[in-house]
């Protein structure tokens, strides 16, 4: 999570992890202890295998076309 101060009040800025093709976003899981304590915790995306599986059929150019995201943009 990234912060930004101004004037001594904090406003907090979060970026989600999603995948580009998908949309696909982070899922929540509960981490074990040895003991069976279970906190919270997020397992993140950076791209899913689905969207790796569908590039690989298709080709990148017709999945990032599909998406709409533009490739050649610098």
């Amino acid at each position: 999570m990234a912060t930004v101060s101004f004037r001594k009040s904090f406003l907090a800025v979060t970026v989600k992890r999603v995948c580009p093709f998908t949309g696909k976003k982070s899922n929540r899981a509960n981490k074990l202890s040895f003991s069976n304590h279970k906190t919270k915790k997020l397992q993140f995306l950076r791209l899913s295998t689905k969207a790796l599986k569908t590039i690989e059929k298709n080709g990148l150019d017709a999945v990032a076309k599909k998406a709409g995201i533009d490739l050649r943009k610098k």
